[in-house]
């Protein structure tokens, strides 16, 4: 992801209570939430890229990107996939967050923000077309030229696919099923001058649009990763010494610093699990890590890591905990 600027983990004081005030499912495995203020006031405001952690009764925490109109302030929405497998969060969202149901969400963190630009290319994959929404919107407000290329497994799961349709031909919705992938290389192959592209996606989609975008000019590239709710880094095992309360844990293949030091009972600050907020950035006393999060500058060496997605390259880490 690109950083616009670095933001703290949400504190306390800064969760409110909402409800789900309507859902509906916008694609197969998706559903939009509106959320509205339990107290009927207004939400804080947010812009085009914005994401908010979602806190459920469970005590799980996940980040979803605002999808909804920011100049509506009496509601946001959030778009949830059922991740296949979940660790809870998405399946909860999907089965238990019917209208009138509780939730807890912070305030509106924005690490995808919207550059100024005298054109937009955007590409989206699944459910990353969610941040990308209001930016068109934003876009189409302005006067600004965009076009949208977005990518499915098949038409039935593009949430928010009707919607678009209405934009007319800047909208290319591209179900891979039936029509391959997006083709980058005529999409992004030429640079052009003033254009900002930004992409939401997986990961391979991610690599490929920065691939495609190689020559362009620093800065032209927004990205923003998402990965499924749940799935382990992959990796050689290692162990972990925590310098503060002397546990020692083995972080298996498949399995993330994070959950082997939960389930050892080590008390660690977490959120996105993705690697991109920075609520997990843990001190690195000793080895070297392999860094693996969309958070941190690793143009120059530095001595923290996201215990969320990182490993180590070294057959054992000393961490701050």
């Amino acid at each position: 992801m690109s950083v616009d600027q670095a933001l703290p983990p949400v504190t306390t004081e800064e969760r409110l209570d909402v409800t789900v005030a309507a859902r509906a499912e916008v694609a197969t495995g998706v559903v939009a939430l509106t959320l509205v203020a339990a107290d009927g006031a207004d939400l804080p405001p947010w812009r085009p890229g914005a994401h908010v952690d979602v806190t459920l009764p469970t005590g799980t925490t996940r980040q979803y990107s605002l999808c909804g109109d920011p100049a509506d302030r009496s509601r946001w929405r959030v778009a949830v996939l059922l991740e296949q497998p979940s660790r809870g969060g998405s399946a909860w969202l999907h089965d238990q967050a019917v209208e009138g149901a509780p939730l807890t969400v912070g305030a509106p963190r924005n690490l995808f923000a919207l550059d100024p630009a005298e054109r937009y290319v955007f590409v989206a994959g699944g459910v990353g077309i969610t941040p990308i929404l209001p930016m068109i919107h934003e876009a189409e407000r302005s006067g600004i030229p965009w076009t949208l290329w977005y990518g499915g497994r098949s038409a039935s799961t593009m949430a928010f696919a009707d919607d678009l349709r209405a934009f007319g031909d800047r909208v290319h919705l591209v179900p891979s099923d039936t029509e391959g992938r997006i083709p980058l290389a005529d999409v992004l192959g030429t640079p052009t001058a003033g254009t900002a592209v930004y992409c939401c996606g997986p990961e391979s989609m991610v690599e490929a649009v920065q691939n495609a975008c190689a020559a362009w000019e620093p800065g032209s590239l927004h990205v923003e990763r998402f990965t499924a709710d749940g799935v382990p880094a992959e990796g050689t095992a290692f162990d972990v010494h925590c310098a503060v309360s002397g546990v020692d844990v083995r972080v298996e293949d498949g399995v993330t610093v994070l959950d082997a030091l939960l389930e050892a009972g080590v008390e660690a600050d977490y959120s996105c699990t993705q690697g991109f907020c920075g609520t997990c950035e843990t001190r690195v006393l000793e080895g070297v890590p392999d860094h693996r999060d969309d958070y941190l500058d690793h143009s120059e060496p530095v001595d923290s890591m996201m215990i969320c997605v990182s490993r180590s390259r070294c057959p054992r880490l000393v961490l701050d905990l």
